[in-house]
């Protein structure tokens, strides 16, 4: 009887115990590795920026508050969500559509079984390996949030006219290393930024030379070049990586120590002391940076998860139940 109440009360219990494991839905969803597969493959294919999309997505959902998909809640009268904090506005649609066509078929499949937040983690490491990144292990079991507001964003993101010590303080508030901070900024292997989010360094510096002083001249030329027109085409972006935009490589690391970083923040990690010498370290070994990636990966695909109670399954991805 004592067993029996006791099993009784742990299914009422808040789920202090609870985890994430890698396979989770094995029992309860067995199609569900191969369903995302299918479904980040075809996306991909047809829209090849769909990688970098999502990967920016994941990291904008998991730093401020835990990997709980509260990115993905779309705004309504009675609520500012986050996807429309200022920060958010120019996260890719190709990231929140791959998500949404993951659902809909686990849906079909296993319905109110797999959360959002799981869907947008394993996407983002199949749309990882399918441009050359590293594979690592997605632990399973996240809930989705049941709140999501824009005014909580503000600070929790870093910004790329940030300093590398803001930059630090940000990450470290999160627990995370400065080694794990910089094999994160890998992500800039792939992907584009808009021009404006690095002008003031291109454009009216005030300084000598008419340019911040990390960026290669001529390559400082050439982006005054392609965002000339920014101020008429808030759109114009160039790539992070000039040199294999499209792969995930170390290459990212290799063009910050030759000046070729596009943001500000790119080129302070390459001058300053406490960053430098894991760029040299990342950029001499692209097997160190896939490692080092890979582990700070799966730690930032633990933080802040909501779990039993805490979250939610949703129906949709864009609203609460």
């Amino acid at each position: 009887m004592a067993f029996l109440l006791l099993l009784f009360l742990s299914a009422f219990t808040p789920s202090a115990t609870a985890t994430i494991f890698a396979d989770y839905y094995r029992n309860s969803c067995p199609a569900f590795s191969q369903i995302i597969r299918d479904t980040v493959t075809n996306k991909q294919i047809t829209t090849p920026t769909t990688a970098a999309a999502t990967l920016r997505l994941f990291f904008h959902d998991c730093l401020p508050n835990g990997c709980d998909a509260s990115i993905l809640i779309s705004s309504t009268p009675f609520n500012s969500a986050e996807r429309d904090a200022d920060i958010n506005l120019s996260l890719p649609g190709d990231a929140f559509d791959v998500v949404v066509r993951a659902k809909t078929a686990l849906e079909l499949s296993c319905p109110n079984t797999v959360s959002c937040a799981d869907i947008l983690a394993t996407a983002t490491r199949d749309l990882l390996t399918m441009v050359g990144g590293p594979y690592y292990t997605v632990f399973l079991g996240r809930k989705d949030a049941k709140i999501s507001r824009a005014a909580a964003i503000e600070g929790t993101l870093p910004r790329p006219s940030m300093s590398v010590s803001e930059i630090i303080g940000m990450f470290g508030s999160k627990g995370f290393s400065v080694q794990e901070m910089v094999a994160l900024s890998g992500a800039h292997s792939i992907g584009f930024s808009h021009c404006k989010e690095f002008t003031s360094g291109i454009f009216n510096y005030t300084k000598s030379p008419p340019y911040d002083s990390h960026y290669n001249p001529r390559f400082a030329l050439g982006l005054q070049r392609a965002c000339a027109d920014y101020q008429k085409n808030p759109t114009l972006s160039v790539f992070n990586d000039i040199m294999t935009p499209n792969k995930f490589d170390n290459m990212y690391f290799k063009n910050l120590q030759k000046g070729l970083g596009v943001l500000k923040s790119d080129g302070g990690f390459y001058s300053d002391s406490r960053t430098r010498p894991w760029v040299e370290k990342y950029a001499a070994d692209e097997r160190a940076f896939f490692d080092a990636f890979s582990r700070a990966m799966v730690k930032l695909g633990g933080y802040g998860v909501k779990l039993g109670n805490q979250g939610e399954i949703r129906r949709r991805c864009d609203a609460f139940n």
